[in-house]
């Protein structure tokens, strides 16, 4: 019986150690931006920018479309002249339609650039929060949820990025 109770407490101590090594937290940054006004105010702004761009695209695909009815309807009683000339509009017209796409949903697109403009500063005072909380409260990782398991925060001293730099025989 005595052996039982020193081998818990043996047990009991080295796992107390253990979580004294590496302190982590874990947070959910969906919830903490749903809960901060600016971020509803700001993704409510996008979302309907992202509904004005949308109906202009599909405004530009519908005269697309009626003008490709129209080719088809008409293509037989065309000359092939006419025919070359009204492909080349139906190009010049999808391809403008994609490009506005590209422009407003792209990539760096404008959507995108929104999204910075608006999103990102209170992004910014999220992280700085968590980075104080974590530097205050001795965190070596704070991991988020919400999108899966994310690193928020580590602890610089255990980035041994160098190290494996080192290994691999390149300088930095």
């Amino acid at each position: 019986m005595k052996k039982a109770i020193v081998l818990f407490l043996i047990v009991v101590c080295i796992s107390l150690v253990s979580s004294a090594q590496q302190r982590y937290a874990i947070i959910d940054t969906k919830y903490i931006l749903g809960k901060v006004p600016e971020y509803k105010e700001a993704d409510k702004k996008l979302q309907q920018l992202g509904e004005q761009w949308q109906k202009e695209i599909d405004d530009k695909q519908a005269v697309l479309d009626k003008m490709y009815k129209n080719y088809e309807a008409e293509q037989f009683m065309l000359t092939e002249e006419l025919k070359k000339k009204r492909e080349d509009e139906l190009f010049v017209k999808e391809k403008e339609v994609r490009e506005l796409q590209k422009k407003r949903f792209g990539y760096e697109g404008d959507l995108f650039k929104e999204r910075q403009k608006l999103v990102k500063p209170i992004q910014d005072k999220v992280y700085n929060a968590i980075q104080k909380i974590a530097i205050a409260r001795f965190y070596d990782f704070v991991l988020d949820k919400s999108e899966g398991i994310t690193v928020i925060f580590a602890d610089p001293k255990l980035d041994k990025s160098d190290e494996v730099l080192r290994e691999m025989g390149i300088k930095y």
